[in-house]
């Protein structure tokens, strides 16, 4: 197992243990149709294998490096 890949396991876990005990903070909202649209969209972009700007463009366009 990598590093990375042992992060991402440990995150996971410390993710599902606080949502066992503080329980889920988004449990019973509801999601706008115009939210679930665009996550559908971006979901149909993503198995065709579009992606988005990078995490640095991005992050530059908005002044935040």
């Amino acid at each position: 197992m990598t590093k990375d890949q042992f992060r991402e396991m440990l995150g996971e876990t410390i993710e599902q243990k606080l949502i066992e005990l503080l329980g889920d903070p988004d449990e019973g909202l509801t999601l706008k149709q115009s939210v679930r649209t665009r996550l559908q969209r971006q979901r149909r972009r993503v198995r065709r294998g579009e992606r988005g700007a990078p995490l640095d463009e991005v992050a530059r366009r908005l002044g935040l490096r």
